[in-house]
């Protein structure tokens, strides 16, 4: 039967073994990254996720187009019309109206 001592001391051999290995895997991986990258010319902002064709970034703000002016309350034009512009449409105005 092997000591506690002998026993540990296998322990950190494979410990360090496994060490080695896990950094030679990720040195591989990266390679291939950089290999690939390089071959379909591929920027870090490309793995990001960061499209140069994207027209707007998500959670920035858009201007206003419309304002309602008893209230001061505004539309960019985007997502379902406020109440107080559905209100006025159906009033009769026209959305020309509060156009900013």
């Amino acid at each position: 039967m092997e000591s506690i001592q002998e026993l540990l001391a296998q322990k950190a051999a494979l410990e360090k073994k496994i060490a080695e290995a896990q950094r030679n895997a990720k040195a591989d991986a990266i390679a291939k990254v950089k290999s690939l990258m390089a071959e379909y010319g591929l920027t870090a902002a490309d793995l990001a996720g960061k499209s140069p064709f994207a027209k707007s970034e998500p959670g920035k703000k858009v201007a206003a187009k419309y304002r309602d002016p008893a209230s001061g309350q505004t539309w960019s034009g985007r997502g379902l019309k406020p109440k107080w512009l559905q209100a006025a449409l159906a009033s009769g105005k026209s959305l020309g109206d509060f156009a900013l």
